[in-house]
């Protein structure tokens, strides 16, 4: 079993025996919709994304697709444009794949009729390949996805921002590489099933409540594959406060038991760029 990021893309290679299952997450097609309501008028840059997948096709030669959610920009429905740019990208890669999946985000909703038959939609709350669970991050994983050792999620689009000695601001996506706190996760996530603790070790009661080993230790989130819509500061002052993980979205890492400060911060290329703590804005 293999997990590594495709380099320098915002892209992730999981290999299990001979199979390669390529992830990405957070296209957002149609994000120039709202754009054009507010007059600022942005042409498609949906064939962007189509030639940035194919390079990275190009480099890693995956059989399957599997993408982690928000497949789409507008929330409740789909825009026009929508209806055209989303099957035209799945169309594009026919080819390419073997076999496509969508885990659906906050943004899919309405996102089955966009899809062409070949492409199955998967439960939001997640799936495993191996030893990595996969979802998107706007709502808690399945308890099974805990047998995991990792996990993996998109859904925050990760970046830092730094300042130059002139002032200016210079922003990048990153990877973040996080420690679970087990006993913590499994805490938040009995509570948001409204599991009664009938010991006092909640493992013990998470693993007798659903007979799942819990197994999980760290956490990776992976970059937005859209890069157009730039994506949240994990290293500004107001994620630095003592109530920092209010400030992240999603209820895993809003929960706290995902260990923010002693997070491993990877550009796109590799380069390891220290732990969140360090990285000060």
């Amino acid at each position: 079993m293999m997990i590594k990021p495709v380099q320098p893309f915002p892209a992730l290679l999981i290999k299990r025996g001979k199979r390669k299952t390529l992830v990405i997450a957070d296209l957002h097609i149609g994000w120039e919709v709202p754009l054009s309501e507010e007059g600022i008028h942005v042409p498609s840059q949906t064939p962007k994304l189509q030639q940035k997948l194919e390079e990275v096709i190009a480099k890693a030669k995956p059989h399957d697709l599997l993408v982690l959610g928000d497949v789409k920009h507008t929330i409740a429905k789909a825009e026009i444009e929508e209806w055209k740019d989303v099957p035209e990208f799945f169309e594009s890669l026919k080819e390419k794949f073997q076999n496509f999946y969508v885990i659906p985000g906050n943004h899919d909703g309405n996102l089955e009729p966009l899809l062409p038959e070949y492409v199955e939609i998967l439960p939001s709350t997640g799936i495993r390949i191996g030893d990595v669970g996969l979802f998107h991050g706007h709502t808690w994983p399945s308890p099974e996805l805990l047998s995991c050792k990792t996990l993996v999620m998109g859904h925050l689009h990760p970046v830092v921002v730094f300042r130059d000695p002139l002032g200016f601001k210079i922003t990048s996506q990153v990877w973040v590489k996080a420690k679970v706190d087990q006993n913590r996760f499994v805490s938040s996530l009995l509570k948001r099933m409204n599991v009664k603790m009938k010991v006092k070790c909640p493992i013990e009661v998470f693993e007798m409540e659903f007979g799942v080993k819990v197994r999980t230790s760290e956490l990776i989130i992976i970059p937005a594959f859209n890069d157009f819509l730039g994506g949240q500061p994990v290293n500004t002052a107001r994620v630095a406060r003592e109530n920092k993980y209010k400030e992240f979205i999603g209820p895993v890492l809003r929960s706290g038991c995902i260990n923010m400060d002693f997070s491993e911060l990877y550009l796109l290329d590799g380069t390891f760029i220290g732990k969140l703590g360090q990285v000060k804005f």
